[in-house]
């Protein structure tokens, strides 16, 4: 591409295009992008291979980009005096490209997105072999400071790929807000149906405590004669009942003798397991075993727990 006929100085010369939109209208995304102090760019071969569609990124190199166009970070910054950028992306061994490598890559990639900048290519070299020279349009509008460079309009090829490369990326972008919305829309609903079934299970837990209640009500009610309630249970009808109902072992009978005056006398147990394998000197998981007996053989009922997290136990009226 010629320069406009009013030549600068190197400390002068600027982009009559924008690189980045230049490099974005050829690839169809943003790239990471090295400019050094001569005002050369280099870019990273990965991320234009990734964005052009190159499944191996060394054999689209060694196909399409000469020597002369790639080389490693670290040499291309060292030529420069310049330290690596920081980063985990920067290695040493980063495989660079320049602008004109990135071009030749673009020229060999067959994605529809790359079509309008390849046919703007073919019609600057059309236009240099006809004419002998391409030159861009000034922009309607201009700087206004004084002294500042002429500003040149973008090619109609380049301006409108990025026009639809732009509007396709704010469609994904909507894509992606719908998606999100949704999402936790359905998390929501799947919250509220947690706290309704939650509400429903706790609700089914009282009533079984009612109907529990209930049954043990009618069961005493029916222990009647002649209109009087039978003598309560005493801890020695207890036992005794107790000793019926189960084989009943050292331990299990040294548990019992513990919380049956304490079930006839109050008529529930909130004791700990701890107190109750204190007081009978036998394990607390042995303890736990015991009660796990009684409850089985219908000896004792579980009636939730209490403040403290211990288990409460009522008698199983029969």
């Amino acid at each position: 591409m010629n320069e406009p006929s009013k030549r600068q100085n190197p400390a002068e010369q600027y982009e009559a295009i924008d690189v980045s939109d230049f490099v974005y209208a050829a690839t169809g995304a943003r790239v990471r992008r090295l400019t050094m102090p001569d005002g050369t760019h280099w870019f990273p071969a990965v991320d234009v291979c990734k964005r052009l569609g190159y499944t191996t990124p060394r054999k689209a190199l060694l196909d399409h980009v000469p020597e002369e166009h790639r080389d490693n970070l670290e040499t291309v910054t060292g030529s420069h005096c310049l330290s690596i950028p920081a980063g985990r992306s920067w290695r040493r061994d980063l495989q660079l490209i320049d602008l004109q490598g990135l071009i030749l890559l673009v020229n060999a990639c067959t994605k529809p997105a790359c079509a309008p900048f390849k046919q703007w290519v073919a019609e600057v070299i059309e236009t240099v072999q006809r004419e002998g020279h391409y030159t861009l349009t000034e922009a309607e509008v201009q700087p206004a400071e004084p002294g500042a460079p002429i500003a040149y309009a973008m090619p109609e090829q380049v301006a409108e790929a990025i026009v639809r490369l732009e509007a396709h990326n704010l469609r994904l972008d909507e894509e992606l807000v719908g998606g999100q919305r949704e999402s936790i829309a359905l998390h929501r609903e799947m919250l509220a149906t947690q706290q309704a079934t939650l509400a429903v299970q706790q609700a089914m837990v009282r009533a079984m405590e009612r109907i529990a209640d209930r049954f043990d009500t009618l069961v005493l009610e029916r222990r009647t004669s002649h209109g009087h309630l039978t003598a309560l249970p005493t801890t020695e009808s207890v036992l005794a009942d107790w000793r019926q109902r189960l084989s009943v072992t050292e331990d299990v009978w040294a548990v019992a003798v513990v919380i049956a005056p304490v079930l006839v006398e109050k008529g529930e147990l909130r004791e700990p397991l701890e107190s109750i394998a204190a007081r009978t000197g036998i394990s607390v998981r042995r303890v736990n075993e015991c009660l796990r007996l009684l409850r089985k053989h219908a000896c004792i009922r579980s009636r939730g727990g209490s403040e403290n997290g211990a288990p409460v136990y009522v008698l199983h009226q029969v």
